[in-house]
């Protein structure tokens, strides 16, 4: 029977340089994302299915990542003497959000390396991987339903998408086969970042994974891949070969909402979408967006007239 997954690691050594010069000195995980840093969604999202003991692996001048995570006491005091409780809230939130512990990759070898330095902290049990590029929507289940996946099936599980052909070539692609289950399907092999011509479906790998601990003995024997790096892809590749000893590898499809933070036009995109759910800012800032695009001379009116003038649901932790 499969151990239950308590650990999430979240590698977070990436140097981030389709940002500079706004990460010469800041993690890209710290761009905000509204008024919360981008990694603090993912954190959440770990928490929110029930893994509160959180690894990330970091690099050089990642300090700010673990002071976000970590008490503030200045701080602190000078919003208690303010009376600012609602301010004082929102940083005790994130300090006591999760157990946190922190290990450096070193080396930039690629995912498969940083995953591969979680191993004396996970050990010999089943654990979440997170990337930070990737914002699921609070109100969408993603990791939970992997979860179950993996109790289930007892077998490594990543997440996949549905992406416009065109733009497979910037993931990993899955080539699977149909269960009887709607959102579930069988991987049986990965290709790293394909060409079009070459893909085996447009189901995309996207950045959520729930791994078993046989991962670790694969990634210590795959050699490096595209760029010279180890890559996670490869590991789970020859893990599909392998269903006898590593249980084969699932794929959950997901329908529901992502927000893209590595890319810098996709970026904006998830500020714009999260901001415009929030019953905070949404009924200011939808008014302010349709007039606005409506001064773009490329943008058709039907697009214009389609914008929504009501806020949607708002997201479950804007309060945070």
């Amino acid at each position: 029977m499969a151990k239950h997954v308590t650990k999430a690691v979240i590698p977070a050594a990436g140097l981030g340089t389709r940002f500079l010069p706004a990460t010469k000195a800041m993690p890209k995980e710290m761009l905000p994302v509204v008024d919360k840093p981008a990694i603090q969604y993912v954190v959440e999202e770990a928490v929110a299915a029930g893994l509160h003991d959180v690894l990330m692996i970091t690099g050089r001048n990642k300090n700010a990542l673990e002071n976000h995570f970590d008490r503030a006491t200045e701080l602190e005091e000078s919003l208690v003497k303010k009376g600012d409780t609602d301010r004082l809230e929102k940083v005790n939130y994130s300090t006591d959000l999760a157990d946190m512990h922190y290990v450096r990759q070193g080396d930039p070898k690629g995912l498969g390396h940083a995953v591969l330095r979680a191993k004396m902290h996970v050990g010999r049990e089943p654990f979440a991987v997170l990337l930070g590029d990737d914002i699921i929507d609070s109100r969408d289940e993603l990791l939970s339903r992997m979860l179950e996946v993996q109790q289930e099936k007892n077998a490594s599980v990543v997440a996949l998408l549905e992406v416009d052909p065109d733009s497979i070539h910037l993931y990993g692609a899955a080539k699977v086969e149909l269960t009887d289950e709607d959102d579930v399907v069988k991987v049986v092999g990965m290709v790293e970042k394909p060409d079009k011509e070459h893909a085996p479906s447009n189901l995309a790998i996207i950045g959520r994974y729930v791994l078993r601990p046989e991962v670790f003995d694969v990634l210590e024997r795959t050699e490096p891949g595209k760029g010279g790096e180890i890559q996670l892809t490869d590991a789970l590749q020859s893990m599909a070969a392998a269903p006898d000893w590593t249980g084969g590898v699932y794929g959950v499809v997901f329908r529901g909402r992502r927000y893209d933070t590595g890319d810098r036009l996709d970026y904006i995109k998830a500020i714009v979408q999260l901001a415009v759910d929030r019953s905070d800012l949404g009924p200011e800032l939808r008014p302010w967006l349709r007039e606005f695009a409506a001064t773009l001379e490329d943008v058709p009116a039907e697009i214009v007239e389609e914008m929504p003038a009501e806020p949607a649901d708002t997201l479950a932790d804007t309060a945070h």
